[in-house]
């Protein structure tokens, strides 16, 4: 997703270039062992993933493009090549790029591998949403939502929320009327110990119930106690909303995990994970497939 704000013109033209944009499904793809940048171990998950599945969450960085001066998180390099290397190791097959608070508004970064990537990836020249990264001080603010939520849903796109706990509860009031979709970074950054007894896990819920929100099932590790491999508490709160709304979900990877500085997790036992989340194959296809479809626009897999 693109870092919010743009220029209405720029949000046209880059919507009108992505609806000319060839629409193909890829076919499926056996995953295989192989060491991929920025993860841990070689062996691809038990999970084998279905025909389009789609990573609805993952960054681009490249040191040829200019930081954002305010920003404190700067990656190595996480390049196009490096996560087709991940691809193959999953078994994924569409993605869905989402521009790093490292570039802050600038999204040539994620602009220029969309294109590279082709029809089965999403942002950029084939934009569904904007991304308001309210986690540190940076380029967006809580003041923009509002008005940028009236402008991008003109245009069927949504906005997309990533911030920790305390500040999502703070523009809890601005979420519940916006016009546009709501996407929800990392299962909501619901605090832990507390999990789906914490307040904001309902308020969540309250707003997934009206039709309009998705949370992104991605970032296990983002608000963990336990950690890994079973990342437990994460699970009891993945498995809650699978519970209650399958149909409100999708799934991202969070490759290179840029918030992850000193140990890289087993990407594997992240998209393994689902077979704990989600145990119904036909669940599972509909976080992977189906739902990824709606929300970013991809064509009905067979």
């Amino acid at each position: 997703m693109p870092a919010a704000p743009w220029s209405r013109r720029e949000l046209l033209k880059i919507a009108s270039a992505g609806a000319a944009a060839g629409l193909l499904a890829e076919p499926a793809r056996n995953a295989v062992a192989q060491p991929v940048k920025w993860s841990t171990g070689t062996e691809p998950p038990k999970l084998k993933a279905p025909a389009n599945s789609c990573d609805c969450h993952h960054h681009i960085y490249d040191a040829k493009y200019p930081v954002d001066p305010k920003s404190t998180l700067r990656p190595g390099d996480a390049l196009v090549e490096d996560y087709r290397a991940f691809q193959k190791r999953i078994g994924t097959t569409r993605n869905v790029v989402v521009t790093p608070s490292t570039y802050g508004t600038d999204n040539r970064v994620t602009l220029d591998a969309v294109t590279v990537f082709g029809p089965t990836a999403r942002a950029g020249l084939g934009a569904r949403g904007i991304r308001f990264n309210l986690a540190q001080a940076g380029a967006t603010t809580p003041e923009m939502i509002e008005p940028l939520s009236k402008r991008v849903n003109d245009l069927g796109w949504h906005i997309q929320i990533n911030a920790p706990a305390a500040k999502i509860m703070e523009i809890m009031p601005i979420l519940e009327r916006v016009p546009s979709p709501i996407v929800f970074d990392h299962l909501a950054h619901i605090p832990e110990p507390e999990g789906v007894n914490h307040p904001l896990f309902g308020q969540v819920r309250a707003l997934i119930d009206k039709g309009r929100t998705w949370v992104k099932l991605s970032g296990a590790y983002a608000d963990t106690k336990v950690g890994p491999p079973t990342y437990a508490d994460s699970t009891t709160v993945a498995q809650a909303y699978v519970k209650a709304a399958p149909e409100r979900l999708v799934w991202g990877s969070d490759w290179p995990h840029p918030s992850e500085r000193e140990n890289k997790p087993d990407d594997a036992v992240l998209f393994d994970l689902l077979l704990v989340w989600a145990p119904d194959e036909g669940v599972r296809h509909r976080i992977l497939v189906e739902n990824p479809a709606a929300l970013y626009d991809y064509p009905k897999s067979a």
